[in-house]
């Protein structure tokens, strides 16, 4: 049985996700598609409590060097670092996969 990771996410990833989907809802007037993609996110990122590095990591530096992975969930970027001695998984950001990431990551609270 594969070992299990413990999945945090920070305020500001919640924030994010608080975010997408009140413009899903209200913005775009699509209710029941926010709640959809509010479940898709929530189970893709409960996905990472197992195997979480099969996730690559990003192409952008410095953020690749630091070990952050980035995780497409449909439109959106999940960013995260994974702590192999503590086996943890830290969700540090969500965020529309169509604007400019390395913005978009230098506006992350990283740890």
């Amino acid at each position: 049985m594969p070992e299990k990771y413990t999945v945090k996410i920070t305020q500001q990833a919640q924030e994010q996700i608080r975010e997408i989907i009140s413009y899903i809802r209200f913005t775009l007037q699509a209710p029941e598609t926010a709640m959809k993609m509010l479940d898709t996110l929530q189970e893709e990122i409960a996905s990472l409590d197992q195997f979480p590095n099969r996730v690559p990591l990003t192409e952008e530096e410095p953020w690749r060097s630091q070990g952050i992975h980035k995780f497409p969930v449909k439109n959106y970027l999940i960013y995260f670092w994974v702590d192999e001695e503590t086996k943890k998984v830290q969700i540090i950001g969500a965020v529309y996969g169509r604007k400019g990431q390395r913005h978009q990551l230098s506006n992350l609270d990283m740890f």
